[in-house]
């Protein structure tokens, strides 16, 4: 089966079908020693010490399933209409602070972290306002890249290379009092980050977020989507970020920034990615967990 065949399949599947393949996939990662496994073990016994033996037992094997959820989702969530868009987000919680961060008119920041479904927010926000997002080509596939670009973009939303002239765009979309996202739980790069705590280890975080929150206060928001049980649908989380967000020193603002996303991560636990190499880059003389 092509590529293009399968996403246009998984995107026809109701989503209570698509969550019970995921399932059997999730369960499938936990049981069989696989790389996915062992780096998710190893973050949980980093971030999570405080956990019994048997409570990090569970989180994994959720948090491989939800992952597999995720994937699974995706093709259907980029297909849906307008309409079926807004009966899958049962509730907002924290919708009032976009709104008012909008109407301040200095733009707003989505900090997204792989918690959920965060794809579902890009379509969701852009619906609403207009909105400007990075975008790294997937070249190896072209019907993936038309499948991906099409489906985020049917909206309000601008796709925007990750460049320099990306990072332009975003800023031009501050001025304008429009929208930009940003997944912040990610490497920036060695040399392209600075090193601040995450979960009590320290982490290469980016600082791109803070200099486009500092060039003219806009607003910043942690948002998340919460993956609700059967098939019902997501719980979608607007969080306002903390005044040291915005501090001009890069070690405040990024500790600041991984506190925000620590604090969204503890609300549903099981629904992070935690087989993301998140350490992977130390600081000098610091040997990876992941060896």
């Amino acid at each position: 089966m092509t590529s293009t065949k399968l996403l246009n399949l998984l995107a026809r599947m109701p989503l209570p079908l698509l969550h019970l393949c995921a399932y059997a996939i999730g369960w499938l990662l936990w049981l069989i020693p696989n790389k996915k496994r062992r780096i998710t073990y190893i973050n949980l016994r980093l971030c999570l010490p405080e956990l019994g033996s048997l409570q990090r037992h569970n989180i994994a094997r959720l948090s491989l399933i939800h992952e597999a959820q995720t994937l699974f989702e995706i093709p259907a969530i980029l297909s849906l209409s307008h309409a079926r868009l807004q009966t899958l987000v049962r509730e907002v919680v924290g919708l009032e602070h976009l709104q008012q961060g909008m109407q301040n008119g200095r733009g707003v920041i989505l900090a997204i972290p792989h918690l959920g479904n965060w794809e579902l927010i890009g379509l969701y926000a852009s619906a609403l306002y207009p909105m400007t997002n990075l975008y790294r080509p997937q070249h190896r596939s072209p019907a993936l890249d038309d499948f991906i670009r099409n489906g985020r973009q049917r909206f309000n939303a601008r796709l925007v290379p990750t460049d320099t002239s990306g990072v332009r765009a975003l800023y031009k979309a501050l001025d304008n009092n429009e929208l930009i996202a940003i997944l912040p739980d990610q490497n920036p790069g060695k040399g392209s980050g600075v090193f601040a705590p995450f979960f009590g280890h320290q982490a290469n975080t980016m600082v791109l977020l803070s200099r486009l929150a500092q060039r003219n206060h806009a607003t910043v928001l942690f948002s998340f989507t919460e993956r609700l049980r059967w098939g019902r649908g997501f719980r979608m989380h607007f969080v306002p970020a903390g005044d040291a967000l915005y501090d001009t020193d890069k070690q405040r603002s990024a500790h600041a920034l991984n506190q925000g996303l620590e604090q969204c991560i503890l609300q549903a636990p099981t629904q992070y990615w935690w087989s993301y190499k998140r350490f992977k880059i130390r600081p000098a003389g610091e040997d990876s967990p992941y060896q």
